[in-house]
């Protein structure tokens, strides 16, 4: 059946249609599977305190692909996602059961360190989070403390090719030594995704790191998702069905705390399986 049909059928209205119409490279879309995911996840469920806030999420997350995470507020997305570095554990009453599995190995085994588990799972927060220090400063902390670094030439390099990676360098190539919190909020948000693969990570997680900013620092952020994309698995929650389209190669749909449903981003919004799922893409309720 073709995407019109498909649309007409579940009863996409034209806008909707367009965000098919996407930078989104497809081609490597539908080969998550156990083998080639670099996540696992198996019947996760999250409480805080007694209350249930996610209820048995099952999902692969591949290598080298953006898996979008949609749904209405509340419904658990953010929850999961931090699940995959273990931030709720910083949670107090927060308690996470199930099966999450990191190029195999469970991230809850007990010799596991948290620390060096958000190494390799880097997290970009909803609004740009620089430190109280230069730009250099900023990408040259993690590499630090972890020491990554063996020397202030290498040092120097893990700067340079972060910002290079995240678009950024060519702006701020003159004024490495000023705060980073004097840049634009656009550029603040590229400075903490140049901050997060500095220490050379795996898996780049994002919270709706898009929603503070405006339409062209958007723009950038969008492309340079599409690039990292290549080197990276990168999970994005986002409120926004037009940015989840232009990025991802599959769409996970969360609601009331279950994963509703996942799959290749053209066919979730073209031909969703789950009533659920059309009734919140096509504008029913959300």
């Amino acid at each position: 059946m073709n995407s019109t049909v498909e649309q007409r059928k579940i009863g996409i209205p034209h806008a909707a249609s367009a965000l098919l119409e996407t930078r989104a490279d497809h081609s490597t879309v539908g080969q998550a599977t156990l083998e080639d995911a670099i996540f696992t996840c198996r019947n996760v469920n999250v409480f805080y305190a007694d209350k249930p806030a996610l209820r048995n999420v099952s999902i692969d997350i591949g290598r080298q692909q953006v898996l979008a995470m949609i749904g209405p507020s509340g419904c658990g997305k953010s929850t999961f996602l931090r699940c995959l570095n273990r931030m709720n554990d910083t949670i107090p009453g927060a308690r996470v059961t199930g099966s999450i599995r990191l190029d195999g190995r469970d991230i809850h085994d007990r010799g596991q360190d948290p620390v060096q588990l958000r190494v390799r799972v880097g997290m970009v927060f909803q609004k740009p989070n620089p430190f109280t220090k230069s730009i250099y400063d900023n990408v040259a902390y993690g590499p630090r403390i972890h020491g990554i670094a063996r020397g202030r030439a290498a040092l120097d390099e893990i700067v340079h090719t972060s910002l290079q990676l995240a678009g950024l360098w060519n702006e701020v190539k003159d004024r490495l030594h000023r705060p980073g919190t004097g840049l634009s909020g656009g550029q603040q948000q590229r400075l903490c995704i140049a901050r997060t693969i500095a220490v050379r990570p795996q898996v780049i997680l994002m919270d709706e790191p898009c929603s503070a900013l405006d339409p062209i620092a958007t723009a950038h952020i969008e492309d340079l998702i599409d690039q990292l994309r290549k080197d990276y698995a990168i999970v994005i929650v986002t409120h926004s069905m037009q940015q989840a389209a232009r990025v991802s190669q599959r769409t996970a749909y969360f609601h009331l705390g279950e994963l509703i449903e996942v799959g290749e981003t053209d066919r979730m919004f073209t031909n969703p399986r789950h009533r659920l799922t059309e009734d919140y893409i096509t504008g029913r309720f959300g």
